[in-house]
């Protein structure tokens, strides 16, 4: 059956591939867009929309069959000062709760609302195994995403399935992490932070597309993980990168320039916290891997990523 999907954040990584994909199954694809990006997508339709401002004209929402939610500025961009954190924090929040309000006052409302979240909502786990159950964690980001899920209130309250979708670390041929890590790699010079023992819980650019697109068609309402059901510590995950690429990784990269950088808090939630998640409403939905171990995700990458001759 063809649907019609509304996406926020359809030029970030993860909305590019939703909209290719979607495209690609003959569904109709309506882009949620600041007025700074405009620009022409093909075989798409926009309409204005603004985190505060709220969508220029709802009514050209009626009717459609689900809405996938994924706009915000990066989480790693940059410093966490108290403005960007204040920034992350407002643009996630607000603009949510404004497409939650949005939807719930449609008179034909979608049937699905999909809506981004993080591991991050669990904090430092350790070695502790956790699943959609496990409780609030401490930290920036935890409280976050707290923020963030709560704010799909009015989408749920008024009867529309409502999903917070927990992504962990996205590995893509084309974008995120590995386009910074992978040229490094690439000259041998790749390596893990900190002592590598933290629990990187991660999953492929393929398999959280199609994640999204099969959980819109599930019964699954609540917080889901997206992540694949092998976490790796960060240690296995450069070892595993550098032998894709018939390299080798036996170092750690210093944290001091880092933290420099980025913040010492960034670094510590981002590269130092242990979070090893699983994907169990997931699997129980039905959902099958492309790629369910970490080798078999970086072979995907690589080949993805080589280029043309």
């Amino acid at each position: 059956m063809t649907m019609r999907v509304a996406i926020t954040g359809s030029r970030g990584l993860i909305g590019r591939a939703l909209t290719r994909e979607l495209r690609r199954r003959g569904h109709e694809v309506i882009r949620l867009v600041r007025s700074r990006d405009t620009q022409p997508m093909a075989q798409t339709t926009a309409i204005l929309w603004d985190p505060v401002q709220g969508v220029g004209e709802p009514r050209r929402l009626e009717g459609v069959d689900a809405v996938v939610h994924l706009a915000g500025p990066g989480i790693g961009d940059r410093r966490w000062t108290e403005s960007r954190k204040r920034l992350l924090h407002d643009a996630r929040v607000e603009g949510t709760r404004n497409i939650a309000e949005t939807l719930a006052g449609l008179q034909n409302r979608p049937r699905v609302f999909v809506s981004a979240s993080a591991i991050g909502f669990y904090g430092d786990t350790g070695d502790e195994t956790v699943d959609e159950d496990a409780p609030q964690g401490g930290g920036f980001l935890a409280e976050l995403c707290r923020a963030w899920e709560e704010a799909t209130g009015p989408a749920a309250e008024a009867g529309i399935r409502t999903m917070c979708i927990r992504t962990g670390l996205v590995l893509a041929p084309d974008g995120g992490l590995l386009s910074r890590l992978l040229p490094l790699f690439r000259l041998g010079l790749g390596g893990w932070p900190g002592d590598g023992r933290q629990w990187w819980s991660w999953i492929s650019l393929e398999d959280e597309v199609r994640a999204i697109l099969h959980l819109v068609d599930s019964e699954v309402n609540g917080p889901v993980n997206l992540v694949a059901p092998t976490p790796v510590t960060a240690r296995e995950f450069a070892v595993e990168l550098a032998r894709s690429l018939c390299r080798r990784a036996f170092l750690p990269v210093p944290t001091l320039p880092l933290r420099l950088v980025l913040g010492s808090e960034l670094v510590r939630e981002l590269l130092l916290t242990s979070q090893r998640v699983t994907p169990r409403v997931l699997t129980a939905s039905g959902f099958s891997f492309a790629h369910e171990t970490i080798d078999e995700a970086f072979a995907w990458v690589v080949e993805k990523a080589r280029p043309t001759p």
